[in-house]
């Protein structure tokens, strides 16, 4: 293809493709975003995108079809887990498209023009979204922390100083509903004595939420599975792929670095479940607790 050096016309309907599936997730979010301001910044970034794609057909001659998939993919995971989360993921999986981009030749002037619009549109998205999930992601943070932090401690202590599942689940089970609503309260009423923006109550109902559930994954092997330690095991599974999956959110949502929290959080509840698996041990022997 003319005046693209090391470029195929396969690559380059590629870039056409790319640019016409963004344009309509942009601009189904954008008929799906309330806030006018967000809307106009979608609805102009979808906008900018069929423009680019226009530019890519100039060259080709050719109509494509969009990307059907990664359209209902996006819009499904912004639901879900928020127009934040989406977007980024989204812009953070399409690095490889712009750094393709830089690598034309200069005298190719409107791919220069296509970077540049890219990276607004980047700055555009960091500067609109603030939503309201991602506010209380400090809340949500604290209920799995003290879940996984406790909970986990008290799994590994009590597996080691009773060595029976069905007392190990029903005392976490137990543990785990007081210890949420003490953390609700306690978050509730830390938030209301702090002056911001944030509702106490919602504060209080991320943090519990977050809290059962981690709950809910850390029990369920001790009901299901007959083997004690295999229970405990794939409790520590289930808290590792709950960090991972909360800090991945996180570090694309925030833009933060995900191996830093990840090895942070999985050390420090590790490191208590390792120490009240100790003190199980010692208990144990200690009492001459049989069960």
């Amino acid at each position: 293809m003319k005046g693209f050096k090391g470029i195929t016309a396969a690559d380059v309907l590629g870039f056409q493709k790319n640019e016409l599936t963004e344009h309509y997730i942009y601009k189904t979010l954008a008929g799906r975003t309330t806030g006018i301001r967000n809307r106009r910044i979608l609805s102009q970034i979808a906008d900018d995108e069929l423009r680019h794609y226009n530019v890519w057909k100039s060259y080709t001659r050719q109509d494509v079809e969009p990307g059907r998939m990664r359209i209902w993919f996006y819009t499904m995971i912004s639901s879900l887990l928020g127009l934040t989360f989406g977007l980024k993921l989204m812009e953070k999986a399409e690095k490889y498209a712009y750094s393709a981009y830089k690598e034309l030749p200069e005298s190719f002037h409107e791919a220069r023009a296509i970077v540049e619009d890219e990276e607004e549109h980047e700055q555009a998205l960091l500067g609109m979204l603030d939503e309201e999930r991602l506010r209380y992601t400090g809340s949500v943070v604290l209920g799995l922390n003290d879940a996984l932090v406790e909970l986990m401690g008290v799994l590994a202590g009590l597996t080691f100083a009773f060595q029976n599942s069905r007392f190990v689940a029903l005392t976490g089970v137990l543990t785990g509903f007081a210890a949420a609503l003490s953390m609700a309260a306690s978050e509730y009423l830390s938030t209301k004595a702090e002056a911001g923006t944030k509702s106490p109550l919602r504060a209080a109902l991320y943090t519990g939420l977050a809290y059962i559930l981690t709950v809910i994954v850390l029990i369920s092997p001790f009901l299901l599975v007959s083997s004690l330690f295999i229970a405990l095991a794939l409790a520590f599974g289930g808290a590792v792929c709950i960090i991972a999956l909360f800090n991945f959110y996180v570090s694309v949502a925030q833009d933060v670095n995900f191996r830093t929290r990840f090895f942070e959080m999985v050390g420090l509840s590790f490191g208590v479940a390792l120490l009240s698996f100790l003190a199980g041990m010692a208990a144990r022997a200690i009492f001459g607790i049989e069960v």
